[in-house]
């Protein structure tokens, strides 16, 4: 084959996480999300777990330098058009992701994880002031949850009307957009995006569901493509929304826990 009969490349993701032994969140997932619309996935991992649908059983740091050459390797022979990050679990990875990215000019996105969906902390308490001086000023998008903006900022909301006092607080530590996941909240899915001008409410109905294991890593990948395809900020979000709605309710039961939202929903192959 010639080169110039060769399929171009996608656009290139990268997403720099944890790894989920179970498959549902962290690298499996974005990888998954990646796959799913259209865009090249590669991958920094962070930190191993040991992690099914009951919980995290154990968790393992990788050295800041195996974290700084695996990013280095994809990036500067592969090349890249946004990244992801997810879990980042001391204050001195925090810090190295943060220099990485600032130095590379895509857009980025921010999932400042704080907890795995069973409540195991994935974070270390250390670590929040890195993530709100040196992480998110660097982050085109952070997506923080409702728990993880009350970890960074003591901001508890309860409601709608809190979401905006939620995004201010998150946004004077320096991101140029964020989105106030509001999935904790009864009602609708509602989440809250703003730039401190700009405002974009996303609301989606909630599925009576339980098997949602790895939702906000599926957001922030699905962010991460639409930016990399070159699309702005709202957009990108609106159709990563879109995308994870569709996910969530086509999620399914896995182990004796909470299952994995379903990556593939828009395949719509019936496995025999």
């Amino acid at each position: 084959m010639s080169a110039s009969s060769r399929a171009s490349a996608p656009p290139r993701v990268l997403t720099v996480a944890g790894s989920d032994s179970g498959g549902g969140a962290g690298i499996q997932a974005d990888l998954k999300t990646m796959l799913a619309l259209g865009v090249h996935g590669m991958s920094v991992l962070t930190a191993v777990t040991a992690q099914n649908s009951l919980g995290v059983q154990g968790a393992w740091e990788l050295p800041v330098e195996a974290v700084r050459a695996q990013y280095r390797s994809v990036v500067d022979d592969i090349g890249v058009d946004a990244v992801k990050t997810g879990m980042l679990s001391s204050a001195e990875l925090v810090e190295t992701v943060a220099e990485l990215i600032g130095g590379t000019a895509v857009p980025s996105v921010v999932d400042p994880v704080g907890v795995s969906k069973h409540g195991d902390s994935l974070l270390a308490a250390s670590a929040l002031d890195s993530v709100r001086t040196k992480l998110l000023p660097v982050a085109t998008v952070a997506t923080p949850n409702l728990d993880e903006v009350a970890q960074l900022t003591d901001v508890e909301v309860e409601s709608e009307d809190g979401m905006r006092r939620a995004a201010a607080a998150v946004l004077a530590y320096g991101p140029t957009w964020v989105l106030i996941k509001g999935g904790h909240l009864s009602g609708d899915a509602v989440d809250f995006l703003t730039d401190g001008s700009e405002e974009h409410w996303l609301r989606a109905p909630r599925f009576d569901n339980r098997h949602t294991h790895g939702t906000g890593c599926t957001l922030a990948s699905a962010i991460a493509s639409g930016l990399a395809k070159g699309q702005p900020v709202p957009e990108a979000v609106a159709t990563a929304k879109e995308y994870v709605t569709g996910a969530i309710a086509a999620g399914f039961a896995l182990g004796g826990g909470i299952g994995p939202v379903d990556h593939g929903w828009r395949f719509g192959a019936d496995v025999a």
